[in-house]
């Protein structure tokens, strides 16, 4: 076996027993006998479980990010966008069910580039440019696009989570359901929205 191939067994290895045990309950000793190899061989490739996990994680938001970032083209009708990335979303958690269970968990050694939410943040900021060019078109605030982007990327990822472990109804069910909730949300937006006179009472007796 190479080089490169050893890397990349080890890669497979770890990447299950991440997913499966989380970065603390997995150690450098199953990580070796997993792959049949001695531990020296695990540090001289990746200096410890921790350049592993982050080689890994890395690895994974690439890949998330490429198809995520991939839905959203301008030129789409905004419906289709959002049909288009919540696909991708949940191709991603088919497709590599393991990572996204790593990118998900919390760790002591994701850099602030490399985390779900820190993730789903970047590809809000994508979006956001898209939703105030509508805006703009309809006459609303385009000041208030970054807060839809946030709440309408949030939601998908969020049912993501959820998908993850219940694997049904199946992903095209979901996504339908989801741009359901979002695309008719969106197509009767209120340009000025406003609290009931019963919910602006609550909100005065918290402040």
């Amino acid at each position: 076996m190479t080089g490169r191939e050893r890397r990349a067994q080890l890669l497979d290895v770890g990447r299950a027993l991440f997913a499966a045990k989380g970065f603390d309950g997995t150690s450098v000793e199953e990580i070796a006998a997993r792959a049949q190899v001695s531990k020296p061989v695990v540090y001289e490739h990746f200096g410890g479980k921790e350049g592993m996990y982050a080689v890994i994680v890395d690895r994974e938001v690439e890949r998330l990010t490429g198809m995520l970032t991939g839905s959203l083209e301008p030129e789409r009708h905004p419906k289709v966008i959002v049909e288009a990335t919540t696909l991708a979303l949940l191709d991603y958690i088919e497709q590599n069910t393991d990572g996204f269970r790593i990118l998900v968990r919390d760790s002591p050694v994701a850099q602030a580039t490399g985390t779900f939410s820190s993730l789903i943040g970047d590809v809000a900021t994508q979006v956001e440019h898209l939703l105030a060019d509508q805006f703009d078109r309809r006459g609303f605030d385009p000041a208030t696009a970054p807060m839809y982007a946030q709440m309408l990327v949030g939601m998908i990822a969020l049912t993501g989570q959820w998908w993850l472990e219940a694997r049904t109804p199946d992903k095209s069910v979901v996504a339908a359901h989801l741009v359901n909730l979002a695309w008719n949300g969106l197509h009767g937006l209120e340009a000025d929205p406003q609290l009931t006179p019963r919910g602006k009472a609550a909100a005065a007796r918290r402040d």
